[in-house]
């Protein structure tokens, strides 16, 4: 079990699964810059996340409700929980569903499936309750895209929570490594992936070059 003081935010297993170096930049070093992306993804985001609640039927919405793990050491804010009831009893338990909102459409990795898994895994643990699945809405197509939180999917969820907690105990921001994925990231100008990259590169070349002499 984590204490308060050490929970992270669970924005931070995206940027970790997107890639380490931008984590590190962010949660160790201070760093942040915005781009067209962020920019819309936080109009987006201010939209959903004021504070309240809506009812339809069998149906109860919570928005920008607080979430947190003291078992993953995990923290944050979800979009919008849905709590389902059968309709039946006015005892009966309500099943939580998370749905986050996004502004493209659905990624090629779990990226996004992790940050809502882990959402689902908070909610667990303070409801007391199984989260059997969510949703993500994607701007862009204007759908809803259904997540089932199978075991695979929480227990990469899990190991991603633990890699999270390891590097920013470290306190060291790994070393670049340009890709395709650095092109859209805000980050590009404060990494400097391709400079520190080949300069990294001239440093190997000539430790070995003297180890050789």
């Amino acid at each position: 079990m984590f204490a308060e003081a050490d929970l992270l935010p669970l924005s931070a297993l995206q940027h970790l699964l997107f890639c380490p170096r931008q984590c590190a930049l962010i949660h160790l070093e201070g760093i942040w810059f915005e781009n067209l992306f962020t920019v819309e993804g936080h109009i987006l985001h201010e939209r959903v996340h004021a504070p309240g609640r809506e009812r339809r039927k069998t149906v109860r919405t919570e928005f920008a409700l607080p979430l947190r793990s003291l078992r993953l050491g995990l923290s944050g804010k979800a979009d919008a929980v849905e709590f389902h009831s059968g309709g039946g009893s006015k005892g009966e338990r309500e099943t939580p569903y998370p749905v986050e909102y996004k502004r493209g459409k659905p990624k090629a990795d779990e990226t996004d499936l992790v940050q809502l898994c882990a959402q689902a895994l908070c909610l667990e643990e303070m409801l007391g309750v199984g989260v059997p699945e969510g949703a993500f809405f994607y701007e862009r197509e204007r759908r809803r895209t259904r997540v089932a939180f199978t075991e695979a999917l929480r227990a990469g969820t899990e190991e991603a929570a633990g890699r999270l907690h390891e590097l920013i105990a470290s306190g060291k921001t790994p070393a670049p490594e340009y890709g395709k994925k650095c092109r859209s990231c805000s980050l590009m100008d404060a990494c400097l992936p391709r400079p520190c990259g080949a300069r990294s590169s001239v440093t190997r070349y000539m430790a070995s070059v003297m180890e050789e002499s």
